[in-house]
């Protein structure tokens, strides 16, 4: 009889434990970067807390590495709290990646628009308000495909995450007060756009068979990070088609100038090789330049996945110069690593 992992062809031991020893590697393969409390199961910058400095903290369900705990380091975040796949953390993670990291001079908390997310990081914030901890929360909501899904009340956080702890973390970094590292935040969330597609579905250890059936020759549009529906499914065309479905979508609820500076972030989904993602990129420049914008940085790779699943996605930021500022600003990360 064949196992779980041989049904599901992923390279496991016990599904229940996936998280758990997943996070055994990350602190055994970037020691030098991180360090895991096992026992709160966060991921905290190797040398935290550092005194005088704003932490930065976010989370998640697992299921989409690199994103949290490959952004903890320099120039980024100074904790992460992983739940088990597809499920939020709880307050008591996130409370302890709090006092773990609050240097004195208080801390933010990257907040994805998901129900289990935002109720619990809002649980930990009272907890750290309590104990003395100056918490500002910032929620990110800049998926476009669709106003409500079956994780949230209102759009979906996804792509604008990464950007915002690159570009918070580089204030926080540079000494930035607590006020101003969330309103920083706060701005990239506003001038962020996301929008997302699939080409498959993917499977969650525990459960053992896909989220959804997507037939072959079709793709899905507008679809969530978790395997979440999105606005339609229709049959699948050239990627030049997809890309400028896309961008449509993103450039028409952004609404930037024409001329506006840009940062294009097309991200994959885990199953989809960098062959087909920078062909996606170079699709989507071409309409972004046509729709009179101007990428000037760009981001492009597997950075906020859902497990196998393949597809893509991009998150549109208009740029101004202290953006692009704090994104040259150095990091030194797992997954992200310039300029340090």
């Amino acid at each position: 009889m064949a196992t779980a992992t041989q049904t599901m062809r992923k390279l496991l031991n016990d599904p229940e434990q996936v998280v758990k020893e997943s996070l055994v590697g990350l602190a055994a393969a970037h020691g030098d970067i991180l360090r895991v409390d096992f026992d709160s199961q966060i991921v905290l910058r190797a040398h935290a807390p550092r005194e005088g400095k704003v932490a930065l903290i976010s989370g998640g369900g697992s299921g989409h590495e690199p994103l949290h705990g490959g952004f903890v380091g320099l120039g980024m975040l100074d904790a992460a709290c992983p739940g088990e796949v597809f499920t939020s953390p709880v307050p008591d993670q996130m409370l302890a990646a709090t006092k773990s990291v609050n240097g004195g001079a208080g801390v933010v908390h990257l907040v994805k628009n998901y129900t289990g997310d935002v109720m619990n990081f809002k649980l930990a914030a009272e907890d750290a308000a309590d104990e003395g901890i100056d918490v500002e929360s910032v929620l990110i909501d800049d998926d476009v495909a669709v106003q409500d899904s079956l994780y949230t009340a209102g759009r979906r956080g996804v792509g604008a995450t990464v950007l915002a702890e690159k570009i918070a973390g580089a204030a926080a970094e540079r000494g930035d007060d607590v006020a101003s590292v969330a309103a920083i935040a706060r701005r990239v969330n506003e001038r962020s756009r996301s929008f997302g597609v699939a080409l498959s579905s993917c499977t969650p250890p525990a459960a053992g068979k896909p989220i959804f059936d997507l037939p072959a020759g079709e793709i899905e549009m507008g679809i969530g990070i978790h395997g979440e529906p999105g606005r339609r499914r229709e049959a699948l065309g050239p990627a030049a088609q997809v890309a400028d479905v896309i961008v449509e979508a993103v450039v028409s609820d952004l609404g930037a100038a024409s001329g506006a500076k840009v940062l294009p972030f097309v991200n994959g989904m885990g199953g989809t090789p960098l062959l087909e993602l920078y062909l996606l990129y170079g699709e989507i420049e071409r309409g972004l330049r046509a729709a009179g914008l101007e990428p000037v940085r760009s981001l492009v790779g597997p950075y906020i996945t859902s497990l196998e699943m393949a597809g893509a996605s991009l998150t549109l930021l208009e740029l101004d110069d202290e953006f692009v500022q704090l994104w040259d600003a150095p990091v030194h990360t797992a997954a992200l690593r310039w300029g340090a």
